[in-house]
């Protein structure tokens, strides 16, 4: 009996230079992703790397979108696990530093290694899946805050986590640390004690949800510029202190 042969797709040349310089980056770090490293991993020329990725900094960020495409299509899958956008981030917010602690080289890679002004493509996807979570919870009048003020604040909450679990051997680790952070993440951006947008009281949970409604309707009685200012409006209501006068 004859036995069928399966014959697997050849890499590219970009894929084999992914598959090398990730695994460079878990056995050794940044410092392993040498650009003579990764063409002898990967069997090819330097020049080859120069022609798919630009410079060392391209291929560092194409490396980390490579490591993180898992984790991202975990938390896309996420979204249709719940009803409750407020459960999703507390899977988002886990998923986050579960990725963190298994990937520690990756993710200090796409989140540790501030850029002024810009953010590895990776992260950025995160954060936009993080976003539109939370302006599904804006848009049931549960937020205290603006949208971008609440991701902002819960995506420097987990980032700042994971960071500082990495650099803690595990053994000495704290299994309790990233709930308590977590929690206390989620009670500064809600206003949340299970009650329906009909009876909240307070205006920046109002202000959000109507700043979320308006986003995704038509305005055909306001002109764009009318629709920025409003919206800027919104947002200020939404993010006003509440120790302000």
């Amino acid at each position: 009996m004859r036995r069928e042969v399966v014959t697997r797709p050849r890499l590219t040349t970009s894929e084999k230079v992914l598959q090398a310089a990730a695994e460079l980056l878990s056995t050794g770090g940044v410092e392993a992703v040498s650009t003579r490293a990764v063409a002898a991993a990967a069997g090819v020329q330097p020049p080859a790397i120069y022609r798919q990725f630009g410079d060392k900094e391209g291929l560092l960020d194409a490396v980390a979108q490579y490591v993180l495409r898992n984790y991202l299509r975990a938390k896309r899958e996420l979204a249709t696990a719940s009803d409750d956008p407020v459960v999703y981030l507390r899977q988002l917010w886990d998923l986050h530093i579960e990725f963190g602690l298994t990937h520690p080289h990756c993710y200090v890679l796409a989140y540790g290694q501030a850029r002024p002004g810009k953010m590895a493509s990776a992260a950025t996807e995160a954060a936009t899946i993080l976003q539109e979570v939370i302006a599904r919870v804006g848009d049931q009048g549960r937020l205290r805050m603006s949208v971008e003020r609440a991701t902002t604040l819960y995506h420097a909450a987990g980032m700042g986590m994971a960071l500082t679990l990495i650099r803690v051997p595990p053994a000495d680790r704290d299994p309790q640390l990233s709930l308590i952070a977590r929690e206390n993440a989620l009670s500064a951006i809600l206003n949340d004690d299970g009650q329906k947008l009909s009876t909240l009281s307070e205006l920046p949970g109002r202000a959000v949800a109507l700043r979320e409604a308006l986003r995704g309707a038509d305005h055909d009685a306001m002109t764009p510029a009318e629709r920025g200012l409003l919206a800027e409006w919104l947002n200020r209501l939404a993010d006003q202190s509440r120790t302000e006068p």
